[in-house]
């Protein structure tokens, strides 16, 4: 989408934050939001400004990496495989936070990413140790 229209999104502590439309409708869930101009005036979520922030961070990398459909190779979803793995490589209380984002903002639909949180989601819940976790999925 080439547009410069902004977006704001608000979080629970107050902050607003604006990001380009093509950031914002990553996040799924507001998109119907968003189309019928009910984000006009901003979008307050339930979520704190640091996950807002990891949130924005995901969704900026990937509406700004190239799509497998526009290079020859599978190099450049290769490099963003890796930066998805690298990107939940967080403290327990972030990761849990993005594990309750992907769920109710449905903002993790990249199915690479939502594997990784889905398997460290078994690995959180069943009391499995937390460090060993990047070495079982990637």
């Amino acid at each position: 989408m080439s547009t410069n229209r902004k977006i704001t999104l608000m979080t629970s502590d107050g902050q607003a934050f604006e990001v380009d439309e093509a950031v914002g409708l990553e996040l799924q869930a507001i998109k119907p939001m968003m189309e019928d101009g009910r984000a006009d005036n901003g979008i307050l979520l339930g979520l704190t400004s640091k996950t807002l922030l990891k949130v924005i961070e995901y969704c900026k990398k990937h509406v700004e990496s190239p799509k497998s459909d526009d290079c020859a190779t599978g190099a450049v979803d290769d490099d963003l495989k890796a930066w998805d793995t690298e990107f939940v490589n967080v403290d327990r209380d972030t990761l849990f936070d993005l594990v309750i984002v992907s769920s109710s903002f449905s903002f993790l639909f990249f199915s690479h990413l939502y594997n990784l949180i889905r398997f460290v989601r078994i690995f959180v819940f069943s009391g499995i140790d937390f460090d060993c976790y990047c070495s079982v999925i990637c």
